[in-house]
């Protein structure tokens, strides 16, 4: 059993979808595809999430409609064409239901329900694209077999559950099988969504419950690299990452792998590559259980972070007490801390500011805190630093806060 996951990029029109036919007609063996939803998909349906009127929602919706059908007409052109139709009809219908009837009283809630369709739309244009070329395969739900808790947006998977709803697919009679990434369910049956980009964490959640050899993971770039080609003029493929680095530069915000990716992987020791689909012969990265550190530095950008600083006004310890407030704070907020750090009676975090939380937590810290915070700030994290890598990346800048262990220096950059 191989799991093969491919992003919106991989199939944002109907020549991706035929790079995905070529590399699915070269592999022998059992398949599970994971897709994401195509091009920019999910940011047009986010749009839909907050309550429109009528007219609004059905201008939004008919575009989403129009880029998917062009899509589908495109490619599926001979026996599926009427089959994709009719289904895409259903699928939009049941979209539009969603959008003007689901409550927005939980707008996490609604986000999942209506999000979600964009995972749903692609893998059946996918499905029967392939039915079309001759490559047999199934189509499966993802709302009916990765079981989570109702923590929306960021779904917590019960591994158990899902392991079992997956059991079935171990012995099916067909060697491909399509799904989509990003989004699970609720015993109660609603549905979920584990985090966004999380299509990369499906394909790991199906590996380890399929006990699968390898997955790939199928990106418009070379394989993971040294830094973002987009910041960094001199970036260097990586051949070759430890699970440990791995989850490292993931977590510290390397875009190219989903944080949650490698745990389940590492459990059961399954190697995960990550290859260009435009040359699927390349070599591309392999990650997996070896343990030799890298040889050269690696580079993570992370912009529109916030840096708040809190002082007890009563000069009290950042100790137990202190720390508990500021971190169950936090929480309830769901705000990702991504760096912090602490003297005597000094705090202070950098987070992600996407959608801005910093009201929120001056209103919560300034009966108690002198609050002090910089917003637009930059996170530099350098895995593999040197001092010369440091002076190179902060030259004519400003350091607010500077943070150092054995392999790593984390820099907050004005």
């Amino acid at each position: 059993m191989k799991v093969f996951k491919f992003g919106g990029a991989s199939v944002t029109d109907a020549d991706g979808l035929k790079r995905v036919a070529e590399i699915l007609k070269a592999t022998d063996g059992k398949i599970i595809v994971v897709v994401s939803a195509m091009g920019k998909t999910t940011n047009a349906l986010e749009k839909l999430v907050p309550k429109l009127n009528a007219k609004e929602a059905e201008v939004l919706i008919r575009k989403i409609e129009d880029y998917h059908y062009g899509i589908a007409k495109a490619c599926v052109t001979r026996l599926y064409k009427d089959k994709v139709c009719d289904i895409l009809g259903e699928t939009f219908s049941e979209l539009r239901k969603l959008v003007n009837e689901y409550p927005l009283t939980n707008y996490d809630e609604r986000y999942d329900q209506i999000v979600s369709y964009g995972e749903i739309i692609s893998t059946h244009i996918g499905s029967c694209f392939l039915s079309d070329e001759g490559i047999a395969n199934s189509w499966i739900d993802a709302r009916k077999f990765i079981c989570t808790d109702a923590n929306y947006r960021d779904a917590k998977v019960d591994f158990l559950k899902t392991e079992k709803c997956f059991e079935s697919l171990v012995d099916s009679k067909s060697d491909i099988v399509i799904t989509q990434g990003f989004i699970g369910y609720t015993l109660g049956g609603k549905t979920t969504t584990l985090g966004r980009e999380g299509s990369d964490y499906t394909a790991a959640i199906i590996a380890y419950c399929t006990h699968a050899d390898s997955v790939t993971i199928w990106k418009d770039v070379p394989g993971v690299l040294n830094a973002d080609p987009k910041k960094f003029s001199d970036t260097v493929k990586i051949p070759h990452l430890s699970y440990q680095d791995a989850i490292e530069l993931a977590y510290y915000g390397a875009s190219v792998i989903h944080p949650k990716t490698i745990k389940p992987l590492q459990n059961k020791n399954i190697p995960l590559y990550v290859k260009p689909f435009i040359e699927p012969d390349a070599e591309g990265t392999c990650i997996d259980a070896d343990t030799a550190p890298l040889s050269i530095p690696c580079f993570i950008s992370k912009t529109n972070q916030a840096l708040l600083s809190l002082s007890p006004k009563d000069f009290s310890f950042i100790a137990e007490e202190n720390l508990s407030f500021i971190f169950d704070t936090f929480a309830k907020l769901k705000v990702k801390v991504n760096v912090m750090q602490h003297s005597a009676i000094n705090f202070s975090i950098c987070f992600d500011n996407g959608i801005s939380k910093l009201p929120e937590l001056l209103d919560a810290f300034q009966d108690n805190y002198r609050v002090l915070y910089n917003d637009n700030v930059e996170l530099f994290t350098i895995r593999y630093y040197n001092q010369a890598t440091i002076d190179k990346l902060v030259s004519e800048r400003n350091i607010l806060l500077e943070q150092r262990s054995r392999y790593t220096v984390q820099l907050v950059l004005k």
